[in-house]
């Protein structure tokens, strides 16, 4: 039999689209389908009675491993903040702390000749924070059942799961990113909300510069970033070629402009991210991102429901926290 560990690269790499081993995509569905009927005592189904007296450990064991891998994997590639996150992969009871690198900037001082009379400036070092976690989780029936009985493919139950908590992950880092960018303060934001001016965003992106001596770049939703209008050198062919091509400039004279994809709050239709225009320098990873433990797959009985149905409750236990140690904007439009 596999291994979990093989078991785990021919699920990820059957996701991708990629062969496995000496595998195709196709094939590897099926060593993962018999895999887990071999963990399940060779049968096609899952018997309450086994997951009754704990015979089917070795099923969620393979599951919990492929889930866990695939959403942590896919995080960075499915949206730009990304380049801004710390991401940490704990054990249960690891010691859980980041230290925020230090940003103080030191003054030169003139001097006379023949004395060393100034005042002395401490190197302190960052600050040590924590980062609070907390168990998310999803419950669905049926899936592995039909998995094992080849009515669905194992790519199914993944991707389900994975884009889910990829979803939560990504709104929580938004809603994160919008807290703390409320407390930065003039010159680097306009304060209220307001319509666009083009001066105000260049006075912005050039104390962020000035303060930070790095490039800037602008990361906003789409719905801010196209509220970026009437700039010069708008009606050039290239400026007309980005607009029709993405429906926003690529680039606010030379600074970069970022979209990134929208969110709703659970349970609304609210976007998380408002207009605003959110001015980054540098690559301080001021988002903290902590998974503690791994992912978990805890079944129900299915003679505790009044359908006979069989649950399956998928938890995994994370955090997120942002913290500004680099000087950074924000452009809030009406």
């Amino acid at each position: 039999m596999n291994t979990t560990k093989e078991l785990v690269k021919i699920a990820i790499d059957a996701r991708k689209g990629h062969v496995a081993g000496n595998y195709s995509v196709d094939d590897s569905m099926e060593v993962l389908r018999q895999a887990l009927i071999e963990a399940n005592g060779g049968s096609t189904v899952l018997d309450y009675r086994a997951i009754r007296d704990g015979k089917c450990n070795g099923v969620f064991s393979i599951a919990e491993e492929i889930i866990n891998k695939t959403v942590i994997d896919g995080l960075p590639d499915s949206c730009p903040l990304f380049d801004y996150v710390e991401f940490r992969n704990l054990k249960e009871g690891d010691t859980n702390v980041f230290e925020l690198r230090d940003n103080a900037v030191f003054v030169v001082a003139d001097i006379s000749d023949g004395t060393q009379g100034i005042r002395r400036q401490r190197f302190t070092g960052g600050e040590e924070i924590t980062v609070k976690t907390q168990l998310k989780g999803i419950k669905i029936y049926e899936e592995l059942r039909r998995i094992l009985a080849g009515r669905i493919d194992f790519n199914a139950l993944i991707d389900k799961v994975s884009e889910a908590f990829q979803k939560k992950i990504k709104n929580d880092m938004y809603s994160a990113v919008t807290n703390v960018f409320d407390g930065v303060v003039a010159p680097y934001t306009n304060g209220a909300a307001g319509s666009f001016a083009e001066g105000t965003l260049v006075d912005i992106i050039d104390h962020v510069e000035s303060a930070t001596g790095m490039k800037a770049v602008i990361l906003g939703s789409k719905q801010a970033v196209r509220k970026i209008t009437n700039v010069k050198g708008s009606d050039s062919n290239s400026a007309k070629e980005e607009l029709n091509a993405m429906g926003y400039y690529g680039h606010f004279y030379t600074t970069p402009i970022i979209v990134m994809e929208n969110g709703h709050k659970a349970g609304t239709t609210d976007f998380i991210l408002k207009n605003d225009l959110y001015i980054m320098a540098g690559d301080d990873k001021f988002i903290k991102f902590v998974t503690e433990g791994d992912t978990l797959i805890i079944p129900t009985e299915s003679t505790t429901n009044s359908d006979l149905s069989q649950e399956y409750l998928m938890a995994m236990r994370y955090g997120v926290k942002a913290v500004l140690t680099e000087q950074c904007g924000v452009y809030r439009l009406s």
